[in-house]
């Protein structure tokens, strides 16, 4: 069922938003493992929604009603509770309900998730900047529990999703497509956050000693590069196994989903495939050092993760996926995320959330039943949305309908 009322109160968001007590009708005992799920979601001040409360089974879902209605809010919700930046890539205050409907600047996400080990209580969110201007700080509670690291929702739950602008992810620059990758390493690997993070931020701070000092401390950039090279060898290392496993789940596809080539081309990568990582680390932390006065002439980073792009080919055809027809693109990232949902079920014994934002786009009917049938029969809780409830005609039965208008969700049956 869906309720929309005050459940905060006016207190602190550190308080009260994200304490465990926004779960007040509590289940008794743990919940057997099985496909991770999310079982009620509670938005608060976040985006178009002042207050909501969402209860729905471990099954499909379907958010269906007019553009702009609030279908792909609760899609970012979602996405708030693995590590990162959502869907949208938002801002952290960006997130909040205006002013003007009544919002303070705050928001919370809270859900009751279904996990491996259990049920587990997750909520985030920030507070309303202080008046000293502080900075907007994502806070992040599990079971009740104040975190400070936003890593360690990654050990509980793990979301995948497909947005309409992640259509052009193989025409668009390598960012988009590493992204893409890093959010399927970070589903089995929460530590890649970290590495991925503490190599962003050694590859900055040398960047910046590079531009704005014509002697720089040679100690300081050798410690800066000592850490690109530790981390950035690591997160190669990671890109490089999961397109490798992941290349093998989507080998032979999914019915009318092509099957697909994956893998990861960039310089450390290369190296990595010669010899053992430790002599990969060498090599970079000395190819560093030698290019120190090219990169600060040129103002970039010749070499490293940072640089590094997915590749994707079509396998039936042994095309590139960036010269396929829009279509046979849909359907090789649609091809990727099952393949990544099949590897997880095979690995871990756990299928990730899905959120598939306006799916329907560019697949035919065929091609929407595949997708359907593929979806319930991996045991997939996905959460799917659009306009038009009878493009998801297949799920009738299978599947919960709700209809999202002007920031309200019903039940639609």
């Amino acid at each position: 069922m869906c309720e929309a009322r005050n459940l905060f109160g006016t207190q602190r968001l550190s308080n009260l938003k994200l304490s465990a007590s926004v779960f007040e009708e509590d289940w008794n005992g743990k919940i057997a493992a099985g496909p991770l799920a999310i079982k009620r979601l509670t938005l608060t001040d976040f985006r178009c929604y002042g207050h909501l409360r969402l209860d729905v089974d471990s099954g499909p879902v379907v958010l269906t009603g007019p553009n702009g209605a609030g279908k792909t809010n609760l899609l970012e919700a979602i996405s708030f509770l693995v590590p990162g930046r959502g869907l949208r890539r938002a801002r952290l205050g960006e997130a909040a309900r205006s002013r003007d409907a009544g919002g303070d600047g705050s928001w919370a996400v809270a859900a009751r998730a279904l996990t491996q080990t259990g049920a587990v209580d997750i909520g985030t969110g920030i507070e309303v900047p202080d008046a000293a201007g502080g900075r907007e700080q994502r806070l992040v509670r599990i079971d009740g529990e104040s975190i400070k690291r936003q890593a360690r929702l990654a050990e509980h739950l793990s979301v995948h999703w497909l947005t309409p602008q992640m259509d052009q992810l193989f025409v668009e620059g390598a960012l988009a497509r590493r992204r893409f990758l890093d959010r399927l390493v970070f589903g089995s690997d929460p530590a890649h956050v970290g590495r991925v993070n503490a190599y962003d931020q050694a590859l900055r701070e040398r960047a910046r000693l590079l531009k704005e000092r014509a002697s720089p401390d040679p100690d300081w950039l050798i410690a800066l590069e000592n850490t690109m090279a530790t981390h950035g060898v690591a997160v190669a290392a990671a890109r490089v196994d999961l397109a490798h496993r992941l290349d093998a789940a989507c080998a032979e596809g999914f019915d009318l989903f092509p099957g697909a080539y994956v893998t990861v081309e960039g310089e450390l990568e290369a190296w990595l495939s010669d010899g053992p990582a430790l002599a990969c680390e060498d090599r970079f932390r000395e190819r560093l050092a030698a290019d120190r006065y090219r990169d600060a002439v040129e103002r970039r980073t010749a070499i490293g993760p940072h640089r590094s792009d997915l590749r994707v080919r079509h396998r039936p055809k042994d095309q590139p996926a960036e010269t396929c027809s829009t279509g046979e693109q849909k359907a090789l990232l649609v091809s990727l995320v099952l393949g990544n949902a099949k590897m997880r079920a095979e690995e871990h014994g756990a299928v990730p959330v899905l959120l598939l934002d306006e799916i329907t786009a560019h697949l035919d009917v065929e091609r929407r039943t595949a997708l359907f049938d593929a979806v319930v029969a991996l045991g997939a809780q996905a959460w799917m949305a659009g306009t038009d409830r009878m493009l998801f005609e297949p799920l009738f039965g299978r599947a919960q309908f709700f209809r999202v208008e002007d920031a309200t969700v019903t039940v639609d049956r």
